[in-house]
């Protein structure tokens, strides 16, 4: 899952949320220098890309895309994923989509200083083009689109995936439909072990 699906799943601790939201960026020992809580955020990314990588429903939907996008499909389904929990957020959350965004933006601009350095350099993109909502639309979506392609120098497709989104969107939104409030049900539940067994440790 991309960015708006992690930060969606990540209860309502701000410090687990940071956590799930950086983990990507945060290699091996450095993760010990976070505290506990966002350590636990960390623990709750990785449970929640285990269970999107190894599920039926996002191999099916990967394969559908595969044939445009070889090797950066799963890349490109994260993005779609996340257009498709943007595009429907109130069925999954009862907030508003710009309240929680802003939440969210707070919470990485308050914790400015210990982000890595990765998070750090992509925050004032994150926050001025707005991405958190931008993946809602397909104009937001482009643009998100238009850069990752420039990072892997033209060679992944991402340019067209608007295209490729629009000619197979009932499938693949059928698939998300499907996967979404499975993943939802399986990170509360890790969730609520992963701080068990902190609380346990102490």
């Amino acid at each position: 899952m991309n960015l708006l699906a992690h930060a969606h799943l990540s209860g309502n601790n701000n410090d687990i949320l940071l956590g799930n939201f950086i983990a990507d960026a945060v290699k091996g020992k450095k993760k010990l220098n976070y505290k506990t809580e966002i350590q636990q955020g960390f623990a709750l990314h990785r449970e929640i890309d285990e269970f999107t990588d190894n599920h039926f429903l996002v191999h099916r939907s990967i394969a559908r895309v595969k044939p445009y996008f070889s090797r950066f499909s799963g890349v490109v389904m994260d993005i779609y994923y996340d257009h498709f929990l943007a595009r429907n957020w109130h069925d999954y959350d009862q907030r508003e989509l710009p309240v929680f965004a802003a939440h969210v933006y707070g919470i990485l601009t308050r914790n400015v200083f210990i982000l890595p350095h990765r998070t750090k350099r992509l925050l004032p993109f994150l926050i001025s083009q707005n991405w958190l909502t931008a993946y809602g639309d397909f104009s937001g979506l482009q643009h998100v689109f238009n850069g990752m392609d420039r990072k892997t120098g033209r060679i992944s497709g991402m340019d067209k995936a608007i295209d490729v989104l629009k000619q197979n969107y009932d499938d693949l939104y059928a698939d998300f439909r499907l996967f979404y409030p499975e993943l939802m049900e399986y990170a509360d539940k890790q969730l609520k072990l992963i701080i068990e067994e902190v609380n346990n440790i102490k």
